[in-house]
């Protein structure tokens, strides 16, 4: 592998891709801790925790990423970011507001979807125990 001054960084989201270029620094933060990782580093697979992630772009611009658990695989000069959730943000303020705004209103709405589903599952299995009673 040659040496590089950059990596192609893709961070992905389960319906779209919300970062892909050439970046000279990546942070983010794994299972075990923080760590940082240059286009030159070891191929690496880590498992992310929710966390911000931040990438240098090659003009020297950083890029504010604030993500939910997820992996990263970097395999020679790219690196490949796939997260269940994650937003964009201009700077560190601006994007824990965002975070705050999207993450509680999913979390809200998955917890009425989870709601709402079991009382669907409770009504399943007393129509269920109705047919297994016999017949009088």
């Amino acid at each position: 592998m040659s040496l590089a001054d950059s990596m192609q960084v893709a961070l992905r989201l389960p319906t779209h891709t919300l970062f892909e270029g050439a970046a000279r620094h990546l942070f983010a933060v794994a299972e075990n801790g923080a760590f940082g990782m240059l286009p030159n580093h070891i191929d690496f697979v880590a498992a992310l925790v929710p966390s911000v992630c931040i990438l240098t772009t090659v003009d020297g611009t950083e890029q504010f990423f604030g993500i939910d658990e997820g992996v990263l695989v970097k395999h020679g000069h790219r690196v490949d970011i796939a997260v269940r959730r994650g937003v964009q943000g201009e700077d560190l303020d601006t994007l824990h507001e965002t975070v705050q705004a999207t993450f509680v209103e999913v979390d809200e709405e998955e917890r009425v979807a989870r709601s709402a589903l079991s009382r669907l599952e409770a009504g399943i299995v007393r129509r269920f125990s109705e047919l297994r009673k016999p017949a009088t």
